[in-house]
């Protein structure tokens, strides 16, 4: 693992109730004021923890305040005055049909739910004292880097599958981000920048840093807000990475300590593409961990993740909220993405008709009982896919 230049931060940059960072794995704890990315023992993901109690933020707290991920400062790790925002994250919760939302992260900057992260990433990452970034990408991570990076005025690497729609690369390449397309899959970008990437370029890989998870867990705040101060049942969700899987079942953990929600928790679902599925399929047979899956295919590039380092985290989160994970057949995807931007004037991208599909397959099966409030989230903008 490489070292990476830092600086001490003065102490009111960093939120006070950011207490470190702990492995997911292995427990050891590690230091929030130093730039980090994986853990040291066992290289596994690292979260941050805070100090939180019934009286850190009530809801009432937050009328009034900024639509933004940036409204619930007290559980993220930097002052928002401090933050590289674009203005993301409080997209719309919309609804489509009997019970059912779409949260459409599509109206973040950059078009995705990306922005979230990358907005937290970007902003810790340069009050550490990082000089430039990197990240392997499917498409819309790249798109969120290159522009959080302009804003942050800090030079941004990214790597590609070279099948990636070329819309994607012309975005990185007019936020003035390097480009570079790899043949094959995210994880062959991840070891192409192991040895290609500018020296001293931090790397800003999917839960690889502990930061774009705080981003992508404001997801969950919002619904609680958008719902009345509630949580739905289930969410269904599109998932590569898992990022957004685990950032949300992280927040449920908050918001009890908060005093928000009681041990109840909305059922997760996880959905994957039938040609790229190692999530399910370490779901379904019982195990621990995720297996690499060989020869992935889908034309939904963002589940195209074949061997995701937060897999154990996914199957941890979609346990303990009682949910499930589910394969959606390619054939399925492209007409269920279809169904639903007719049926809702949202513009749907391929994860979400994965997830539209699923959520039609769940009910059929019975994993919701009537009147029960599911969210899908719509990850991103379908137009990057369809030019």
């Amino acid at each position: 693992m490489l070292e990476h230049p830092t600086s001490r931060l003065p102490a009111l940059v960093l939120n006070p109730r950011l207490r470190g960072l702990r492995c997911s794995a292995c427990g050891k704890a590690h230091d929030a004021t130093r730039l980090q990315t994986t853990c040291v023992a066992c290289e596994l993901p690292l979260l941050a923890e805070y100090a939180l109690d019934p009286h850190t933020l009530p809801p009432s707290a937050l009328a009034g305040r900024v639509p933004s991920l940036w409204r619930y400062a007290e559980v993220l790790p930097i002052a928002a005055t401090d933050a590289v925002t674009l203005a993301e994250g409080f997209t719309p919760l919309l609804p489509a049909g009997d019970s059912v939302w779409i949260k459409d992260e599509a109206r973040n900057p950059t078009g995705s739910f990306k922005a979230r992260g990358m907005s937290v990433a970007v902003s810790m990452a340069r009050a550490l004292g990082a000089r430039a970034l990197a990240a392997p990408s499917a498409g819309n991570a790249a798109s969120a880097l290159a522009a959080y990076g302009a804003a942050a005025r800090l030079p941004v690497t990214v790597a590609m599958p070279e099948d990636t729609p070329p819309l994607f690369a012309a975005e990185c390449r007019a936020y003035g981000a390097r480009v570079d397309l790899v043949p094959g899959t995210i994880a062959d970008c991840s070891r192409h920048l192991r040895t290609h990437a500018p020296e001293g370029a931090f790397d800003v890989s999917t839960l690889r840093e502990p930061y774009r998870v705080e981003g992508k867990k404001t997801m969950a705040y919002e619904l609680f807000e958008q719902l009345g101060n509630r949580l739905p049942e289930v969410i269904v969700y599109p998932t590569g990475g898992g990022t957004g899987l685990v950032g949300m079942w992280k927040a449920f953990s908050e918001m009890e300590t908060l005093g928000w929600i009681g041990r109840e928790r909305p059922r997760l679902v996880s959905v994957q593409a039938a040609g790229c599925a190692p999530v399910v399929r370490a779901f379904e047979s019982g195990a621990e961990r995720t297996d690499a899956w060989p020869n992935p295919e889908t034309r939904a590039y963002g589940l195209r993740v074949p061997a995701p380092i937060a897999g154990f985290l996914c199957l941890r989160a979609i346990r303990e909220t009682r949910g499930t994970a589910i394969a959606i057949p390619e054939a399925a995807i492209a007409p269920a993405m279809d169904e639903l931007a007719a049926a809702t004037g949202l513009d749907i991208c391929p994860e979400t008709g994965a997830a539209w599909a699923a959520l039609k397959a769940l009910r059929a099966r019975g994993f919701m009982a009537s009147g029960e409030r599911a969210v899908v989230f719509n990850t991103g903008a379908g137009l990057k896919y369809r030019i």
